[in-house]
C-alpha cells in the first residue's frame, strides 16, 4: 500500500477517535471502543465511532436494506459461498484468545483435537475459532503459528480449522496497538518485507507494524481468512451479525480481506465499514441482555443466512457459555485468556444439540 494512502486512513481514524471520545462517556463493556483515553505514545489508533457503516440504522444503504426487510438467502448466498461448509457430525467453537498460548492449547485439549506434541488429534471434526488471538497477552505468534499448522494437519485429516479475524486482529492492522503487551511488543521484530514503513510506530512496536500494516507479512496471512463462517446451519462470528448487514455481509468480507493484502487504492469506505461499532467484528447487540426486539431481529438475520443458530466472542461472558433468544445465540468468549483469568470452555455441536464442554 502507498504510504499516502494509509497517511489518509490514519488521518481519518485519528478523526473517528475525536468523535468517539467526544460522543460517549465510557468504552463499553470490554473497553475495546474509543473512549477518549490516552493512545500508546507513538502508535496509531483505529477505533469504532458513529459513522457510515453497516451498522448505521437510518439515512444508510445498510439502513434501507433492513426497512426493505432482510430475510431472503437469496441475495446473499452466492455471496457467502465461499464461507459456507456442509454440516459436519461434530463442531467445536472457541472464543477468544488473546495471546495467551497456554489457555490456547487448554481449549484445544478440552475439544479433544489437540494432541500433546501440539498436533491435530480431531479427526473429522470442524473447529471454528471466533477471532482475537492477538492483543492483551504476550505469545500471539505462537498462537498464529499454532493454528495455521492446524489448519494444514486438519484438512489432510479430513476436518477442519477455522480461524475468523475479530476485531482486534483488524486493530492490529491499522495501527492500533494501544491492548499490545510489553511482552508481546517484540513478538515480530525483524518483519519488514513487502510492508509500509511505520516511522510514527514506537520503535518497540515497528517490526509489529510492519508485520501487520495491510500488504506486509502477516497482514497478508490474516487476509486468508474470513470474518465470518457457515458450517451447516450454524453461522460463526467474531462480534454479531444483524439483520441489516446480511445483504453486504459476503462482499464486506471480500473488501476486508483486500484491504489486509493491502490491493484497496482508496480503503476508506471498508475501513468505515468494519470499524463502525454496530458492524459484524465489534457490535454486542446479541451478547447482552436482551433489549425489546433483540431476538427478533436475531430472527430475521438468521432468516437472511439460511441457519438456525449464531455463534459470538467478543464480549466477555462471566456466567460463562451461555444462549439466548431461546438458544438461537450461543456466547462464547468466557475470558479464557490469562488477562481476564476466566474457565476453559468451548461449545460443541453435535447435529441438533449443542452443549458446552467444561475444565474439571
Amino acid at each position: 500500500m502507498d504510504v499516502r494512502v494509509w497517511r489518509g486512513i490514519r488521518a481519518t481514524v485519528l478523526v473517528w477517535l475525536c468523535t468517539a471520545a467526544c460522543s460517549r462517556s465510557s468504552a463499553g463493556p470490554q473497553g475495546d471502543a474509543a473512549s477518549g483515553a490516552a493512545v500508546r505514545a507513538g502508535a496509531n489508533s483505529a477505533s469504532p465511532a458513529q459513522g457510515s457503516g453497516p451498522g448505521e440504522r437510518s439515512g444508510t444503504p445498510a439502513a434501507a436494506g433492513e426497512a426493505a426487510g432482510v430475510g431472503a438467502r437469496d441475495s446473499s448466498s452466492d455471496a457467502l459461498a465461499e464461507v459456507r461448509r456442509a454440516a459436519a457430525d461434530r463442531i467445536v467453537a472457541i472464543g477468544d484468545l488473546h495471546g495467551d498460548v497456554d489457555a490456547t492449547r487448554r481449549a484445544l485439549r478440552l475439544a479433544g483435537v489437540l494432541d500433546a506434541a501440539d498436533h491435530w488429534s480431531g479427526g473429522t471434526t470442524v473447529v471454528v475459532q471466533t477471532g482475537d488471538q492477538l492483543d492483551r497477552g504476550d505469545h500471539e505468534r505462537e498462537i498464529l503459528e499454532l493454528l495455521a499448522r492446524l489448519e494444514d494437519e486438519a484438512a489432510r485429516a479430513g476436518g477442519a480449522m477455522i480461524v475468523l479475524n475479530g476485531n482486534h486482529e483488524i486493530m492490529n492492522a491499522l495501527g492500533d496497538f494501544r491492548y499490545v503487551t510489553e511482552g508481546g511488543a517484540h513478538d515480530f521484530d525483524g518483519e519488514v518485507a513487502g510492508a509500509v514503513a511505520r516511522a510514527d510506530a514506537a520503535p518497540e512496536l515497528r517490526g509489529r507494524a510492519a508485520a501487520f500494516a495491510p500488504g506486509g507479512p502477516w497482514a497478508r496471512r490474516l487476509a486468508q481468512r474470513h470474518i465470518v463462517a457457515i458450517v451447516g446451519d450454524t453461522a460463526f462470528v467474531h462480534g454479531g451479525i444483524l439483520p441489516e448487514h446480511v445483504p453486504a455481509l459476503g462482499r464486506l468480507d471480500q473488501d476486508v480481506r483486500a484491504l489486509l493484502r493491502g490491493e484497496l487504492a482508496d480503503p476508506s469506505a471498508t475501513v468505515a465499514a468494519i470499524m463502525d461499532p454496530e458492524a459484524p467484528l465489534w457490535t454486542r447487540e446479541f451478547s447482552l441482555a436482551e433489549a425489546p426486539g433483540t431476538c427478533e431481529r436475531l430472527g430475521r438475520a438468521l432468516q437472511g443466512l439460511g441457519v438456525a443458530r449464531l455463534v459470538v466472542g467478543h464480549t466477555v461472558q462471566k456466567q460463562g457459555i451461555n444462549a439466548g433468544c431461546n438458544e438461537r445465540v450461543w456466547r462464547i468468549d468466557v475470558g479464557l485468556a490469562a488477562h481476564y483469568g476466566g474457565p476453559t470452555e468451548v461449545l460443541e455441536i453435535r447435529g441438533a444439540s449443542v452443549s458446552t464442554l467444561r475444565s474439571p
